[in-house]
């Protein structure tokens, strides 16, 4: 029997994973297809968790760049956030085929207690890295693989951030340091090299084809 290839987008190509060996292949098509207290969305959540939920869930440690991630797929133009977000951040994004629901959480110690508390209720995760803080790496792949230890199904995007800075590791070295070959192989799971440009610029051809893929994904598992 063959081993199942596990396919991690990267720029325009696609890394297949088998047997821990690594093959670029490009594969890439593009797909046609604020803040609350903690305390005050569990219920809203729970609500949006039940019937056809199309609810994103966004995490990542702090200072990764979730939220600016979320503000250049909801309007396709730049702005970067600096402050780290205290609590949740909810935003809708409309494509020509479905309606996505982004909740990202704070990525603080205070507010790591509540990512598992979300995670069953969506459909898919994105997990947000800096690829430029080498130093907090291990604790982002430490938590990754204990958010998704249980749900060995749940798509899961992994946007690997700040490509565009100085010193940042490349998307094979990302994949690396998560171990994210270590990741079940009955998830779909992708890697996406991303970055946010300068304020009031048009999104990067990376965040045009992670939101593609999100919705894609978003369609795919309704």
């Amino acid at each position: 029997m063959g081993t199942r290839l596990r396919p991690a987008a990267l720029w325009g190509a696609t890394l297949a994973v088998a047997g821990g060996a690594a093959v670029a292949a490009w594969a890439w098509a593009r797909l046609r297809r604020r803040a609350a207290p903690p305390a005050a969305r569990p219920a809203a959540a729970a609500d949006q968790g039940k019937g056809h939920s199309k609810q994103i869930l966004v995490l990542g440690l702090d200072g990764a760049g979730k939220t600016s991630v979320l503000h250049s797929l909801a309007t396709n133009h730049v702005k970067r956030s600096v402050a780290p977000t205290e609590g949740f951040n909810a935003i809708c994004v409309n494509t020509e085929e479905s309606q996505m629901e982004f909740l990202e959480i704070g990525g603080s110690e205070s507010l790591r207690s509540y990512w598992k508390m979300y995670l069953p209720k969506v459909l898919l995760l994105i997990y947000v890295v800096d690829s430029a803080d080498h130093a907090r790496l291990p604790v982002a792949k430490q938590l990754l693989h204990q958010l998704i230890q249980n749900n060995s199904t749940l798509p899961v995007v992994v946007l690997a951030n700040k490509q565009d800075l100085e010193g940042a590791y490349c998307i094979t070295d990302i994949h690396d340091a998560l171990a994210l070959s270590d990741i079940g192989d009955e998830r779909k799971m992708f890697l996406i090299g991303t970055h946010v440009a300068e304020d009031g610029s048009e999104i990067s051809s990376s965040m045009k084809d992670a939101k593609e893929l999100i919705a894609q994904l978003v369609l795919e598992t309704q």
